[in-house]
């Protein structure tokens, strides 16, 4: 049975050892968690134009599969990836060259100097979204975020569009269910939070609710005998 609240460790290990030990390439695990998220956003009512804020992990990497499974649905999508295409690494890298050669419209933000061109060219992007997918951080995110994160997500959260989460909202601690910043606490407010394997020990504290919105557990194949083994 696999357990119903994880730890950012605990969760590290599970796709350690799916990985490593049962064999499930990374790229499947990636594929499920965006797959298992569209499915999510179409029961959602999901329509309009989606922009897709993507970082460089492994969250960034279930971004892409969602822009390319939406596309496949005829949403229309957008892909905001702020740092350059060269750091993606792993699968995340093989997702974006897939939807980056299907044509998807991709614009790169790593590259503007000015912190005012920035927020208003972010804010011009995401001021015509239906729906935000917050696929910027993941759960292995700790210490205190710098810029350009803290100027996104609270553009994010200036939006109007729904906001659905990829794993947990960025800037939320995994563990406290916290803003990470303790000086300048910033987390991304979202409408929905598409989290994977299973709930993250954060989300049980009740102040988490304010950033998670409602919460969907999302199964990535993750073999169910790993945990009767143990």
């Amino acid at each position: 049975m696999i357990p119903e609240v994880m730890s950012r460790e605990e969760v590290r290990d599970v796709d350690r050892r799916a990985i490593e030990e049962f064999g499930l390439p990374g790229g499947v695990l990636m594929e499920n968690a965006g797959r298992g998220c569209v499915d999510w956003l179409a029961e959602l009512g999901a329509s309009g134009q989606v922009v897709i804020c993507a970082g460089k992990g492994n969250n960034g990497g279930d971004g892409f599969v969602i822009a390319r499974h939406l596309e496949n649905r005829g949403i229309d999508v957008r892909v905001l990836l702020f740092v350059n295409p060269e750091a993606l690494q792993g699968d995340a890298k093989i997702n974006y060259v897939t939807i980056e050669r299907a044509a998807t419209p991709i614009r790169v933000l790593a590259d503007i100097q000015s912190e005012e061109k920035f927020e208003s060219v972010v804010n011009e992007e995401l001021a015509s979204a239906d729906w935000i997918i917050d696929a910027l951080l993941g759960t292995g995110t700790k210490g205190s975020l710098r810029e350009p994160f803290p100027a996104i997500i609270n553009a994010i959260n200036r939006a109007s569009a729904h906001t659905l989460a990829i794993d947990l909202p960025s800037g939320l601690d995994c563990d406290t269910g916290l803003p990470i910043n303790s000086g300048n606490p910033v987390a991304v407010t979202a409408n929905f939070t598409a989290t994977f394997v299973a709930r993250k020990m954060g989300f049980e504290n009740y102040s988490s609710r304010a950033f998670t919105g409602d919460v969907r557990v999302i199964d990535i194949g993750v073999p169910h005998s790993m945990f009767q083994a143990e």
